[in-house]
């Protein structure tokens, strides 16, 4: 072990893992529904207060890390760390899961005792993943974040849910081996058969440009699909649509950041050369997928498929951010990770208790039912705001970052069509989400939602939290940047190309 202001903070990071993760094994041994849900929500609390108290010991120039011997034949440690990124991104998933328990409280699931477990299980992966700074335990999080994904949607999903499942399924499985053999590929050529994320590092100074390229695409499809990005991205709104609620919010909120966070921690870094030379083209990609699914999005009835589209754009921004390669793009990148994993979360929330209040999730179907459920307009209204980037609120600040980093890039000669591009999604987002609040919620009632009641104090609660933290970190977004901004400067000097741009 090694590292940290002692013991007790070396095991934080390691506590991000293991109270998910001995919670989730322990939970498939419960046959009370009741009892399962409960101990759910407790050990989701308990994660969050560590995750908390982490913030409290974090400092730039000592982060938490916990190191120990793993499969050391293999050249492979039990390699974590929190830096500011990881500890933005484990804050988000800690906040997530009892959000997500208690806005879910009264659905009821079959084998409930599994499906707490495998959501557990899926929160230990998704620390792991965000922690770890081995090559091959990143995988392995990775891959574990993946199988609870398959079994919670294939068995606790809609009508469709195996096609949409099996669909997820080939997706995920084909980026999972590419990367793997990336991996493989890289370890190999490291200089004492390492996989520690310092050894690949160093790669970025040995390998040919030629060599960095293949290599780049590898690692970049298998992100590519999981963020989802254009032309990447068709097994999304058919999984979102098809999955229960809380496999759909986490898939959302959180799953989808593993992609953007693996191209900051793991692309840019190690194969430098190749994500300058192949920049232009992937936010080309990024951009499309920007325009295209907020258009799709426009044209949506299903409120669900409406925010799918949605999440899709709003991560193609942070895609095409990310290979502007400029401080500001980066750190904005960071806050908005975060940002928006908090407002798709309350979007999400709200199609849920509009599908419970009146058995439909068709807009055409919906209209007045502010009259009913004024608590959930309000709601919804603060949250579609957010959501569309208004001042004040969380994602402007993000966004703006974002903007000004493509703007500012010296790494593409296309910088400002990409910025004016990517910035015609701020005027479709307007359309799609004012659209959708205002036929949902004004105008007359109908006989769908003259039955409709207002929320309940367990959703009125839950989104009061997203609200707060939508102003707070609109109002005080250096309570974010400032965990994240000696990580931005730290992996910029990483690239080998930093003397070809400008602006940085």
């Amino acid at each position: 072990m090694s590292g940290g202001k002692g013991d007790a903070d070396n095991m934080i990071p390691v506590l991000f893992i293991l109270i998910p993760l001995v919670s989730g094994l322990t939970l498939f041994f419960f046959k009370n529904e009741k009892s399962a849900r409960s101990w759910a929500l407790f050990s989701s609390v308990v994660t969050l207060f560590v995750s908390v108290s982490g913030l409290t010991f974090f400092n730039d120039s000592n982060h938490l890390k916990f190191s120990a011997e793993w499969l050391s034949f293999l050249g492979s440690s039990f390699s974590v760390k929190v830096d500011g990124m990881g500890q933005v991104l484990c804050l988000l998933t800690a906040i997530s899961y009892p959000v997500i328990f208690l806005a879910t409280w009264k659905n009821q699931y079959s084998k409930a005792s599994s499906f707490f477990g495998l959501m557990m299980l899926e929160q230990a992966g998704l620390m792991g993943v965000f922690v770890a700074m081995d090559a091959l335990l990143f995988y392995f999080f990775w891959e574990m974040v993946l199988i609870p994904v398959y079994f919670l949607c294939s068995r606790w999903g809609g009508e469709k849910r195996v096609q949409a499942t099996f669909k997820f399924f080939i997706y995920t499985f084909l980026g999972s081996v590419l990367m793997l053999v990336a991996i493989i590929y890289l370890f190999s050529q490291t200089s004492d058969h390492s996989f520690s994320i310092e050894s690949f590092y160093r790669l970025s100074k040995i390998l040919p440009a030629k060599t960095q390229g293949w290599v780049f695409w590898l690692f970049f499809a298998a992100f590519a699909i999981k963020m989802p990005v254009f032309p990447f991205h068709t097994w999304q709104p058919d999984l979102y649509e098809q999955s229960n609620t809380p496999t759909t919010i986490v898939l959302s909120g959180v799953i989808v950041k593993m992609g953007v966070f693996a191209c900051i921690r793991w692309l840019l870094p190690v194969v430098s050369v190749a994500s300058f030379q192949w920049g232009d083209v992937v936010t080309s990609l990024a951009v499309t997928g920007i325009l295209y699914a907020s258009l799709i999005a426009i044209q949506q009835d299903d409120l669900k498929r409406l925010v799918a589209y949605s999440s899709i754009a709003h991560v193609g921004l942070m895609c095409a951010t990310i290979f502007s390669e400029t401080t500001i793009g980066f750190q904005g990148v960071m806050i908005q990770m975060f940002n928006h994993g908090i407002n798709i979360i309350g979007l999400w929330i709200v199609v849920e208790m509009i599908g419970k209040q009146t058995g439909t999730r068709k807009i055409s179907e919906l209209g007045g039912l502010a009259q009913k459920a004024p608590s959930l307009a309000i709601f919804a209204l603060i949250i579609g705001l957010a959501n569309l980037a208004l001042p004040l609120t969380n994602a402007f600040v993000g966004e703006f970052m974002m903007f000004n980093g493509i703007f500012s890039s010296g790494a593409t000669r296309y910088n400002v069509i990409f910025t004016v591009l990517a910035a015609a999604s701020i005027i479709l987002v307007s359309i799609y989400i004012l659209n959708m609040i205002r036929k949902v919620f004004y105008g007359n009632n109908n006989e769908v939602t003259m039955a409709a009641n207002d929320i309940k104090w367990n959703h009125k609660l839950v989104l009061s939290v997203i609200v707060i933290l939508i102003i707070w970190l609109g109002v005080y977004p250096d309570s974010i940047l400032n965990l994240t901004q000696g990580l931005s400067e730290t992996i910029l000097k990483q690239s080998d190309v930093m003397h070809l741009f400008s602006g940085k």
